[in-house]
């Protein structure tokens, strides 16, 4: 049975048991309800209505690129039209190189940037043809464009909860 509130003790377990991410095997949902002495459905049925709720954002792979090989990782950021930018960066972000996508606002006058899109290759070279990609879908709705080239892999987490009966961070 689903939980009526938003988050119960069971939702609060899983999250605890996923935050690290899931167990590296062929069957990680059965792996996760063993574990918290669920059944798989109920595993995979509560991360589902936690998506529904906006409570989890998705469930994916964060690859770790160099390990992959992909060493030349760039953020592109270009200096897209305001009247067209949302319709173009729903296309930028479906292109199968880029890993995200997102609007964000100007700096002006030092940055003029608004849409930002991740790109993933080997070298730079490798990168050139996919942000060219980038350039001609967008056209003469783009004003200005720059690459910024990861230097070093920065650790990226979310929100992490406290373990099972540490004091809560949560303001009173």
């Amino acid at each position: 049975m689903m939980p009526t509130t938003a988050h119960d003790a069971i939702d609060l377990a899983l999250i605890r048991a996923t935050q690290a991410g899931l167990p590296l095997e062929p069957a990680p949902f059965a792996a996760l309800a063993a574990t918290l002495a669920l059944d798989e459905a109920e595993v995979i049925a509560r991360l589902a209505a936690m998506q529904a709720r906006g409570t989890l954002r998705r469930i994916g792979a964060v690859p770790n690129h160099y390990r992959l090989g992909w060493r030349a990782n760039g953020m592109t950021v270009w200096d897209v039209d305001d009247a067209r930018v949302d319709a173009l960066g729903e296309h930028v972000g479906a292109l199968p190189f880029v890993s995200h996508c997102y609007l964000r606002p100007r700096r002006l006058p030092r940055w003029p940037y608004n849409l930002f899109a991740m790109v993933h290759a080997h070298t730079r070279a490798d990168a050139a043809p996919q942000i060219a990609r980038i350039a001609a879908l967008l056209g003469d709705a783009c004003r200005a464009q720059d690459v910024l080239w990861s230097t070093r892999i920065l650790k990226k987490t979310g929100l992490r909860l406290p373990p099972d009966g540490a004091a809560s961070q949560e303001p009173r």
